[in-house]
């Protein structure tokens, strides 16, 4: 009987994390984070037969590198393919408290089917892919209530 712990080799490596806006954040505000894994069908060996191995993601571990975590179903969403402007929340968006240089990483959780030439079988289990990393910087921003705008008074403090 094949376990799944047979076909950890196998796992695909093509995961990739990104943040929005193209890997910068303001504190305080969201950072949205979208990662990619397809299914995939890999071509191998095992037991000295040639067999299908499918991997399907089915779960997203998201680190983002400042001791905060999160598992979801998907690896998220752009800001405009969901309609949003930027900085409004998602489900896989996150809101560092501090400026800095963060590491993210995303490991994607695979179920498994096997065809050795006569149809698909499921095995039982999950296998976790190899982490992809993205580095984040994060800016503080600092806002001014003003009077006017700079094209109203060019003048004006900060204009």
């Amino acid at each position: 009987m094949i376990t799944i712990r047979d076909l950890v080799r196998f796992v695909p490596s093509d995961s990739t994390i990104a943040g929005e806006p193209n890997n910068l954040g303001v504190a305080g505000l969201a950072t949205n984070f979208v990662a990619n894994a397809q299914t995939t069908v890999v071509e191998a060996t095992l037991f000295n037969r040639l067999i299908s191995v499918e991997f399907k993601p089915v779960e997203y571990d998201f680190d983002y590198g400042d001791g905060a975590a999160a598992s979801h179903a998907t690896g998220g969403a752009s800001w405009e393919s969901l309609g949003l402007v930027q900085f409004t929340p998602t489900n896989t968006s996150h809101v560092y408290l501090d400026r800095g240089t963060y590491t993210a990483s995303i490991t994607v959780d695979y179920t498994a089917r096997i065809n050795f030439g006569f149809g698909w079988l499921p095995v039982e289990g999950t296998v976790a892919g190899p982490p992809a990393s993205q580095s984040i910087q994060i800016f503080e921003a600092r806002t001014a209530l003003v009077d006017r705008t700079c094209d109203e008074d060019p003048s004006a403090a900060g204009c």
